[in-house]
């Protein structure tokens, strides 16, 4: 595990996050390579890449659910590798996942509030904490109306449909009030009119933050992200605007032609 410290030299950089030659192995084999990136604060950042990229793992070492092998991740000018995944939330950075994190038995809005309460560090036990309810209940509230759930607050989260259980992580994730949000294939799985719906919906919530998003759908990539991150075999061979990435032959001959192709035809219905 990597030595915890705060870097003093990031301090003045001006990047909401940055990973300096992130490396990370399972044993012989070096899953992340060398990893550089530097994302704005406010920016809209999309990582890309084939299947077995390090795109996931890449997310695991910086929301703390994984140590780097080697490097450094930042927060705000802030190391935060090798910190708890708590630790890393409560600096302000949130993620969703692939899979669904959600509570099934209780209402969207217990959901809410749950995440609420977490992120000011009280977890889930709401009797021991009533004198902060209030201030929790208002902001599950503002939530609510922010994912545009209003209407199902005292729905069970296990009749919702897809899209509304996708819309509730996206809640649950902004909730403690993160400036780096980072969202895992929130599309994954919706048709082409709840993506669409979806990709605005992450507009809205997400102005004023940092997003890192991975994402496997071209049409959400190009049309949501500021830039366009391409990670393959564990390194970041390109980081630049959608229409220079698109351009680019190294990426094309790496990633990006085939992923283009497989969604035309998917689209054509071949």
């Amino acid at each position: 595990m990597s030595t915890l410290h705060t870097s003093s030299s990031a301090s003045s950089s001006g990047f909401a996050l940055e990973l300096r030659d992130v490396r990370k192995s399972f044993g012989k084999t070096e899953i992340i390579r060398g990893a550089q990136l530097q994302v704005k604060e406010g920016e809209r950042v999309a990582l890309i890449g084939p299947n077995g990229a390090g795109k996931s793992t890449l997310f695991n070492l910086i929301s703390g659910r994984m140590a780097p092998s080697s490097g450094e991740i930042l927060l705000n000018g802030e190391r935060i590798d090798g910190r708890k995944p708590y630790e890393v939330n409560r600096r302000g950075l949130a993620r969703s996942f692939q899979v669904s994190n959600l509570f099934p038995r209780l209402s969207v809005f217990e959901n809410i509030r749950c995440a609420v309460l977490w992120s000011m560090g009280e977890g889930y036990a709401f009797w021991r904490f009533l004198s902060k309810l209030d201030a929790a209940n208002a902001r599950a509230e503002e939530v609510l109306g922010m994912i545009r759930l209003q209407r199902k607050r005292d729905v069970m989260v296990s009749s919702l449909t897809y899209a509304e259980q996708r819309a509730l992580e996206i809640g649950v994730t902004i909730a403690g009030g993160g400036k780096v949000i980072l969202l895992d294939e929130p599309t994954a799985g919706m048709s082409k009119s709840e993506t669409a719906n979806f990709v605005q919906l992450i507009r809205e919530v997400t102005v004023g933050k940092t997003l890192l998003t991975v994402e496997h759908d071209m049409g959400v990539v190009f049309g949501l992200a500021d830039r366009i991150a391409v990670l393959v075999y564990g390194e970041v061979i390109a980081f630049d605007t959608p229409e220079k990435v698109r351009s680019d032959e190294k990426v094309r001959e790496a990633y990006l032609g085939s992923a283009l192709a497989d969604q035309q035809t998917a689209e054509a219905g071949v």
